[in-house]
């Protein structure tokens, strides 16, 4: 049994040992200038070393491991640290934040996808995608339209280039904009960025307390992934550009979520002992910190350039009408 669980594991190690590396030096360096924080380094090194010196490929499969499982078990632990009453805070205008948010990205995606040229089906992952929760929304709406691989990679591509942009920018936006006011700032992110890690990251570069409502605002547009899923697929039925009807398919909320919710509940209704929050925060902490460097060691810049044009304007244009969008939105409903 040890011998297999080292042999699945042992391709994982080199990437995940620098992931961890990257981690305590940015932890380390973050005593040394307290303002930017560990995570904030974390990436900020992440970037530079995976596009100097950590360029081989057998890094891959451990910073990929690192990057989603860690984060993944990052955002479950964090569910001992909410309560219903910290998403009460984001109240019924956080809701409708979230259904004018999704329904204004979803229509203007695909309008764009289908004005610059892109086939229906391209356009609908770009909008769900952007609209919900990245690679993992469109790997779950791909097989109900009957998407090809190649084009699932290439909206993949274009929509975790943007998130990239955006991460690196949307968090100084939200600062300059909207300064103390916690809710304001966790919503842009939250509201916005495509990928969970890309939320973690944006809100890493502001502080703790804005991960953690900026996740409950990206976990409210991920659970009605189920919706969107349900709806593209009946579009494409009566659009006739899918041959099936009826085939059985996985659920779509990640598991990660589902986990969270269950701990939330827990931690609501049950006085669990100082130890579950600590030593969740503690874990999650490093387990995020750990992900945010693997997400810089992976961010390769030339992957900028290999992207025509064409795709380039399309995730522009989104970018623009996604943060456009949130800033009137917030406005409108005084988040």
């Amino acid at each position: 049994m040890f011998t297999n669980f080292y042999t699945k594991a042992k391709p994982i190690l080199p990437g995940l040992g620098l992931s961890v590396g990257v981690a305590i030096l940015a932890k380390l360096l973050a005593l040394l200038v307290p303002k930017l924080g560990g995570a904030t380094l974390a990436i900020l090194l992440g970037i530079i070393l995976g596009n100097t010196i950590f360029k081989q490929p057998a890094l891959a499969v451990g910073t990929k491991f690192s990057e989603s499982r860690l984060l993944e078990y990052s955002v479950v632990l964090l569910g001992f640290t909410v309560t219903f009453q910290t998403i009460g805070e984001m109240g019924i205008k956080g809701l409708i934040f979230i259904l004018l948010m999704m329904t204004t990205v979803i229509a203007g995606a695909y309008w764009i996808g289908r004005k610059l040229g892109f086939n229906e089906k391209m356009s609908m992952m770009m909008a769900g995608g952007n609209a919900v929760c990245g690679s993992s929304a469109i790997g779950a709406i791909a097989p109900s339209i009957e998407a090809n691989d190649e084009e699932k990679g290439q909206i993949i591509t274009l929509v975790n280039l943007l998130g990239t942009i955006m991460m690196l920018t949307l968090p100084f936006l939200g600062i300059a904009l909207f300064g103390d006011a916690l809710l304001s700032k966790s919503a842009l992110l939250g509201g916005t960025l495509q990928s969970v890690g890309q939320v973690v990251a944006g809100a890493s570069l502001v502080n703790p307390e804005t991960v953690k409502y900026a996740i409950l605002f990206k976990i409210t547009r991920i659970i009605f992934l189920v919706v969107v899923v349900f709806v593209f697929e009946r579009k494409a039925q009566r659009d006739g550009i899918v041959t099936k009807k009826g085939s059985k398919k996985k659920f779509p909320i990640p598991w990660y979520v589902t986990c969270f919710l269950i701990f939330c509940i827990i931690n609501s209704f049950f006085t669990l002992p100082a130890l579950f929050s600590d030593g969740a925060h503690f874990v999650s902490t490093w387990f995020e910190t750990t992900a945010l460097a693997a997400i810089g060691l992976r961010l390769d810049f030339r992957k900028f350039l290999k992207e025509g044009p064409r795709f380039l304007l399309y995730g522009l244009s989104v970018g623009a009408v996604q943060t456009i969008a949130a800033l009137v939105f917030i406005f409108i409903l005084h988040i």
